[in-house]
């Protein structure tokens, strides 16, 4: 148990941030998915600036590492692309 004030706080601090964190990751997880699992270029290429957004936004954070941002955006540009 933590012995003082300051402590206990960043406790209750660092658990805050891991539920945000956690859904904000979740949350981009699942947009990720849905492009991915879209076949029609014009729905997916109206899609890919809003992933882009949640996937630089977690980079920024640090929740995620700024090179699997870079390379999850490059993957998800070409497979757009590829449609």
């Amino acid at each position: 148990m933590a012995n003082h004030k300051s402590a206990l706080k960043r406790i209750r601090s660092n658990n805050a941030k891991r539920l945000r964190n956690r859904y904000y990751a979740k949350t981009t997880r699942n947009a990720v998915r849905k492009l991915r699992g879209t076949t029609d270029k014009a729905e997916a290429s109206e899609k890919l600036p809003k992933v882009l957004s949640l996937v630089d936004k977690l980079a920024k954070k640090s929740v995620i590492h700024k090179n699997k941002a870079a390379n999850l955006k490059s993957k998800l540009t070409r497979y757009v692309n590829q449609l």
